[in-house]
């Protein structure tokens, strides 16, 4: 019985996501069933600058307390639509009209799995030239059930971080 408890442990990032059935989308993501590749790119440590009339939004995945080798691709969605998605200590970056925004995390599955807290909603408010950094830190290990984080960070951790990350490109992927 002691194997079995361990190798469940030892597995739970593969085995232990139950069906999410019927879970509203958080504000601010996009449809459930968008899946993206994601490619990164870990020479590149790119920052942008907000366009003509728009901000800037730097969108950070910190997997550090994610003790498992398995990383989950994080898909980020402002006002309903997905923006991009990131995977393993990565980041990239996208411009936003002035406005009220709200802004979602929510982790993708090879299929409709999930576990009980995968998606984190955050609102925030733009004006012309604004930059703004999100952090979501993506949580596992034994003793803890799998989550995610999503808030707002200070421009120097995001700065030192990005440092270190790398740059991340993301498509849907064909249905």
């Amino acid at each position: 019985m002691k194997t079995v408890l361990a190798l469940f442990l030892a597995f739970f990032p593969l085995v232990a996501f139950a069906q999410n059935q019927g879970t509203a989308a958080a504000a601010g993501c996009g449809p459930r069933g968008i899946k993206f590749d994601v490619k990164k790119d870990k020479h590149n440590h790119s920052l942008g600058q907000p366009s003509e009339g728009k901000a800037l939004v730097y969108f950070l995945e910190d997997d550090s307390m994610f003790a498992s080798i398995l990383k989950p691709t994080t898909r980020v969605g402002v006002d309903g639509t997905w923006a991009g998605a990131t995977h393993g200590d990565s980041y990239f970056y996208f411009s936003v009209d002035p406005g009220e925004h709200h802004l979602c995390a929510s982790w993708q599955y090879a299929g409709n799995w999930s576990v009980a807290h995968d998606t984190a909603a955050v609102h925030f408010t733009a004006r012309t030239g604004d930059v703004f950094y999100f952090l979501v830190r993506n949580i596992y290990s034994k003793e803890w059930l799998a989550s995610i984080d999503l808030e707002p960070v200070d421009r120097d951790e995001a700065v030192l971080l990005m440092s270190t990350f790398s740059f991340s490109s993301s498509r849907p992927k064909p249905d």
